[in-house]
C-alpha cells in the first residue's frame, strides 16, 4: 500500500507547560500537592507547550465523567474530521472516494463510535467499511497503519484512511496525588492525525512527483509481551479512566524490541543498518532513551520525534502519526530508503511497520 497523505491536527488552546502545572495544581489536584513537586515531575517531561481540548479554566468545572465524555465526543468529533478532510483534500480525494475508515481512541467512549459519526458528518457512502480501534493506547497509530496495510493488499483498487483522536487531557483525575496521575498530567496532550492511504492499483494515480514524499509500507510486525498487562492502561470506574502507567515501561523496551526490531528486518531481508530514517511514538524520555539505546541509536535518529514531544507532548495515538507527517515535510527522506515506524501500548505491546520512501522519478 502507499501512503499518500498524512495530516495532524491540533485543537486551539495551547498553553507553555508551566501555565498547565499551575492550573492542574490547584484546579483538580486542589493544593493538596506541593506545586513544587509536580513542577519538577512536569520538567522531567522535557514538554514545552501542549494543546487542549478546553480552555485551561474549564477543567474545573467538569464534575464527572458524564460531562468529560460528552465534551470527548463533541470535540473528538469536530478534530477527527478536520484531519480526515484536510488529509483527503490535500490529494484531490474527497470523503465520497473512501472505501474503509479505520478509527483509533483511548480517551473516551462512544457509541456510535467516533468513525460513525464523522463518516456521517461529512458525507462518506453509506457502504463505507467501519473499524474502530478500542483499547490500544499510544500503539494504535502505528497499528492502525498496519491494519490499513491488511485490509489493501486484498483490496488494491481502494481508498483507506486512518483516523486518530485522543484528548488525554479530559482523562486527568481530580484530588488524585498518585504518582501515575502525576506523571500524565504532565506529558500527555490533545490532539488528532489522519493518513489518507491506497491500494496498489490506485497507485498509480498518484504516480507524479508529490510536494511531499508518499511513502509505500512493505510489512508490519505485531508483538505482545508476557506478564505486562499492569503496565499500561486505564483502570475504568466512577471517575472515568484512572491511568495505569509503571515505570518499568523503559525496561521492557530494553528486553524485548530491539530484538523484535531486527528479527523483523532479518524477516524483510535487511538490518537495522539499512534503516536510514526512524517514525517513533513519543512516549516519554525514558522510553526514547531505551529506544536509542536498545537500537543502538543517537539523538539524532529519533530528533523528530523528540521535537514533537517538546512542541505538543504525547497524543497517544495520533502521536506517531504527527511526526510521520513531520518527518515527511521537515526532513524528507532520500529517495528509495527504508524507515521504521514503531509504538508501544497497553498490553503490553509494540507494532513495527516498514516503510520506504517513493523513488526518484526518472
Amino acid at each position: 500500500m502507499r501512503i499518500v497523505s498524512v495530516q495532524g491536527v491540533l485543537p486551539e488552546y495551547r498553553y507553555p507547560q508551566a501555565e498547565i502545572t499551575h492550573a492542574f495544581t490547584h484546579a483538580l489536584l486542589r493544593s493538596t500537592v506541593d506545586e513544587r513537586i509536580v513542577q519538577r515531575l512536569h520538567a522531567n517531561a522535557r514538554v514545552r507547550t501542549r494543546h487542549l481540548a478546553l480552555p485551561l479554566e474549564r477543567y474545573a468545572e467538569l464534575v464527572d465523567f458524564t460531562e468529560s465524555n460528552n465534551v470527548f465526543i463533541d470535540a473528538g468529533v469536530e478534530l477527527g474530521a478536520r484531519a480526515v478532510t484536510d488529509a483527503l483534500k490535500a490529494v484531490g480525494l474527497t470523503p465520497q472516494d473512501v472505501d474503509l475508515i479505520v478509527s483509533a481512541t483511548v480517551t473516551g467512549l462512544a457509541v456510535p463510535s467516533l468513525d460513525a459519526r464523522v463518516a456521517a458528518l461529512i458525507g462518506m457512502r453509506p457502504d463505507v467499511v467501519r473499524l474502530p480501534l478500542v483499547g490500544l493506547g499510544c500503539v494504535a497509530g502505528a497499528a492502525g497503519v498496519a491494519r490499513l496495510h491488511d485490509y489493501l493488499r486484498g483490496h488494491p483498487g481502494h481508498v483507506a484512511v486512518l483516523m486518530a483522536v485522543e484528548l488525554c487531557s479530559l482523562t486527568l483525575q481530580r484530588d488524585d496525588a498518585s504518582m501515575p496521575n502525576l506523571v500524565a498530567s504532565g506529558l500527555f496532550g490533545d490532539g488528532a492525525a489522519a493518513v489518507v492511504a491506497v491500494g496498489a492499483d490506485r497507485a498509480r494515480e498518484f504516480a507524479d512527483t508529490p510536494a511531499v514524499p508518499q511513502p509505500d509500507v512493505l510489512a508490519a510486525r505485531s508483538r505482545l509481551y508476557p506478564d505486562s498487562e499492569r503496565t499500561m492502561g486505564w483502570d475504568v470506574g466512577t471517575t472515568g479512566l484512572k491511568i495505569v502507567l509503571d515505570s518499568s515501561v523503559p525496561v521492557i523496551v530494553k528486553r524485548y524490541v530491539g530484538d523484535d526490531v531486527r528479527a523483523f528486518l532479518a524477516d524483510c531481508g535487511l538490518r537495522t543498518d539499512d534503516i536510514e530514517w526512524y517514525v517513533a511514538h513519543p512516549g516519554g524520555p525514558k522510553v526514547l532513551e531505551a529506544l536509542q539505546e536498545t537500537l543502538g541509536l543517537d539523538r539524532e535518529a529519533l530528533q523528530v520525534t523528540w521535537d514533537s514531544l517538546a512542541r505538543i507532548g504525547n497524543l497517544s495515538s495520533a502521536s506517531v502519526l504527527h511526526v510521520l507527517a513531520d518527518t515527511l515535510r521537515e526532513r524528507p527522506p532520500r529517495p528509495g530508503s527504508y524507515g521504521l515506524m514503531l509504538a508501544m501500548g497497553p498490553g503490553f505491546c509494540s507494532e513495527l511497520v516498514l516503510l520506504r520512501a517513493p523513488e526518484a522519478a526518472a
